[in-house]
């Protein structure tokens, strides 16, 4: 064998060699996980607590990093862009990942084909709220009255496309009716028109409605889960049980990579987050707060994946029917 053929080898042999010990030390530094919205909410809040317990499992700290901006799509823009080297990462939301094909004319990434999925996290459900000085003591009532009034009851939202916007269009969809819906610059400013009467009700997650309710301050009259949550909702009975049979819908997140992001890589983090989520007295306290823990299949990379697509497919049809468009 002559020089150049042996030192050809050489080569090869050292290059899979590192490529190997880099892919054993993954991680070898500190992950970027990117929150698309501004530090304290709820999605950044869920992140950061994921974050804490994965980053102990995988031995790495997890960094949060937020770029607020276009309702996440600027943050989810940036992550499609990067470097699918397992050290930066989209916490996705079903804003961005799931409506925004539907609501953006323009959008600079695809949530299926410019992403990997990781895994999913816990869902939030929705709980409907009115004013304590609401006439509508369940959900029947107000529907009921909807009918009798196109469009004379107005739902407050956090904004265009928000969760609270998205469910409210589901909501007046299934249940024929018409409503004013009434935009916000944020769930907080929507809140306290809600308390002091100015809108007449709104989704909000079953987590960050948790304290209004029990403080007294607004009724609780129905959740968007299949099934009751009795500790935290005593007899507010779900959409789904006899008002809208088959209703179900939840603030879905998750961890997706940018594409070609090694499978390992994903194997590992994955594997991590289940055995963080192992961890029960932590488990108990997101149950406490109101977010549904999901059978462990559907933590998965694949069902994730899948359900993604399928969740890009729903908005598509909802937001044609309440004909939702940002730009």
């Amino acid at each position: 064998m002559n020089t150049a053929k042996v030192l050809g080898a050489a080569a090869a042999l050292l290059c899979a060699a590192t490529f190997a010990h880099a892919q054993q030390a993954w991680p070898a530094k500190p992950l970027t996980w990117l929150v698309p919205f501004a530090a304290g909410g709820p999605t950044d809040a869920m992140a950061r607590d994921i974050a804490d317990k994965v980053g102990r499992q995988i031995g790495q700290s997890i960094v949060i990093e937020n770029a607020a901006g276009a309702g996440g799509t600027i943050g989810a823009a940036k992550v499609a862009k990067a470097a699918p080297d397992g050290y930066t990462f989209l916490v996705g939301h079903m804003g961005y990942m799931g409506a925004a094909p539907s609501l953006y004319k323009k959008l600079a990434y695809d949530p299926v084909k410019d992403f990997d999925a990781v895994f999913r996290f816990p869902d939030t459900p929705l709980v409907l709220l009115v004013p304590k000085s609401s006439p509508y003591k369940t959900a029947g009532e107000l529907i009921a009255a909807a009918k009798a009034n196109p469009r004379k009851i107005n739902f407050g939202n956090a904004g265009v496309g928000s969760t609270s916007h998205l469910i409210a269009a589901l909501f007046e969809s299934r249940a024929g009716i018409e409503v004013t819906s009434i935009s916000y610059k944020g769930a907080a400013p929507a809140m306290n028109d809600l308390v002091g009467g100015q809108v007449e009700a709104m989704f909000d997650q079953s987590n960050t409605a948790l304290p209004q309710v029990t403080g007294g301050r607004l009724n609780a009259i129905a959740l968007t889960s299949l099934t009751p949550m009795p500790q935290q909702y005593p007899n507010v009975a779900p959409l789904a049980d006899k008002t809208l049979p088959g209703f179900e819908a939840a603030t879905w997140y998750g961890l997706y990579a940018p594409k070609g992001v090694p499978k390992e890589v994903v194997q590992k983090l994955h594997q991590a987050y289940l055995k963080a989520l192992a961890d029960k007295p932590w488990t108990a306290r997101m149950v406490a707060q109101g977010i549904h823990l999901l059978p462990e299949a559907q933590y998965a990379p694949e069902a994730f994946a899948k359900h993604t697509a399928a969740e890009v497919d729903k908005w598509r049809k909802v937001a044609t029917d309440a004909k939702i468009q940002i730009d």
